[in-house]
């Protein structure tokens, strides 16, 4: 039968020798001496099981034995003396041993440290052949494995970095207030805010290029690679970026809703920002499809995109879709209002603006959900100017 290395410590098992240690001078009642250690099988990790003995008769009795406990160790009190000391597993036969050292000496008062490395050179020279082998493809493995971890401790550091960046780049409005002060000219607050950003950004590219190339199949990195590109205005490598971070999601075992919906949101924004109408309303549909708990968050941020991107029509039609899924979210309402105002007239006779239909609907339902938003002078300000009466109450059934 082929052997493995569950069963090492039985084959070697080692034969009793003659003894080496001599009887203890002193008797039982004076002071004892302690003993401890950590016992380390052939592969390198602690060997949990068995127990340890020290014998004056080369082994053939056993004056003390202390287990061994589940991290690998053992301890306990005996007779000053010199001892022999010796490792045996639990099946190991009585006149067998798995390891030893001969001339232990326990000294009244101290406490004596006895090691088994069984991964010793000496101790592995024995083992037989085939064992051999397989402790060194064991190590081998084990030696490709802790570089893995290491390789993902590093990345794992890099995303939580990248994510810092990430908050900063979006708190750049008011870092820049923080490092200008109140008395700072708004151009000068635009362009700190506008130095910030590209310096976190580029941070995050910096970190997420270099971990693409350490581990191409982390389809987050991807994904953050593109949040970077997009935050730097690489709107063609962000696109890049984001379509490997999906292929490379849908060729894992278990693909990640988060990182698909990041991903398809990163490609809308991308779209929405260049002009593509259609690709970026089918990729934000995808990411609010594939992660259902973000998708009011993808379809507000959708419609926040068009109305930066200064596309009317479309910033509309995004709110509107949002609003199914968001019915309480005031700004929606206010991006239908400041989409459609674009296409107010002005009446020759009253020189009042006229709103297209819809508008003044949207206003009206951005002040009765927040009457003192963000917002709400500028709502009040357009239905003003319109001759509309502002009003708390609002027909939801009503064409927008």
């Amino acid at each position: 039968m082929k052997r493995t290395l569950a069963l090492w410590l039985g084959v070697l098992a080692l034969s009793l020798t003659p003894a080496f240690g001599q009887a203890p001078a002193a008797s039982q009642a004076q002071a004892m001496g302690k003993i401890h250690g950590q016992i380390t099988n052939p592969s390198g990790a602690p060997q949990t099981t068995g127990s340890v003995s020290l014998s004056t008769d080369g082994g053939h009795t056993a004056k003390y034995t202390f287990p061994v406990n589940s991290a690998g160790q053992y301890s306990g009190e005996a007779a000053p003396g010199t001892y022999m000391a010796i490792y045996r597993q639990p099946d190991t036969p009585p006149d067998k041993m798995v390891d030893s050292f001969n001339n232990v000496k326990i000294v009244a008062g101290e406490d004596t440290l006895q090691d088994f490395d069984m991964s010793r050179a000496e101790f592995v020279a024995k083992l037989p052949e085939e064992t051999r082998k397989q402790l060194e493809d064991m190590r081998k493995h084990n030696s490709e494995a802790l570089k893995a971890n290491e390789v993902i401790k590093h990345l794992n550091e890099d995303l939580r970095q990248v994510n810092e960046d990430q908050k900063e780049a979006g708190q750049a409005q008011q870092l820049a207030q923080q490092q200008l002060g109140a008395n700072a000219s708004r151009a000068d607050l635009e362009a700190k805010e506008a130095e910030i950003k590209t310096a976190k950004y580029t941070d995050m590219e910096t970190l997420m290029t270099k971990d693409t190339a350490a581990k191409p199949d982390a389809s987050i990195l991807w994904a953050q690679l593109g949040q970077a590109k997009l935050g730097l205005k690489k709107y063609d490598e962000a696109e890049t970026a984001f379509k490997k971070a999906l292929e490379v999601d849908a060729a894992s075992k278990k693909p990640n809703p988060e990182i698909v919906g990041m991903a398809d949101a990163g490609l809308g924004e991308v779209y929405a920002r260049t002009g593509k109408v259609a690709e970026a309303n089918a990729a934000y549909d995808a990411a609010a499809k594939a992660n259902p708990a973000k998708a009011a968050m993808y379809l507000r941020n959708e419609a926040v995109i068009f109305f930066q991107a200064g596309n009317g029509d479309a910033q509309v039609a995004a709110a509107q879709e949002a609003i199914k899924t968001s019915p309480d979210d005031a700004v929606l309402y206010y991006l239908i209002g400041q989409g459609l105002v674009q296409k107010a007239t002005v009446d020759p006779k009253t020189q009042r603006i006229v709103l297209p239909p819809g508008c003044a609907d949207a206003y009206q339902k951005y002040l009765e959900l927040a009457p003192d938003g963000p917002y709400s002078a500028d709502a009040k300000g357009i239905l003003q100017q319109a001759g509309e009466k502002i009003t708390s109450s609002y027909k939801a059934g009503r064409k927008k």
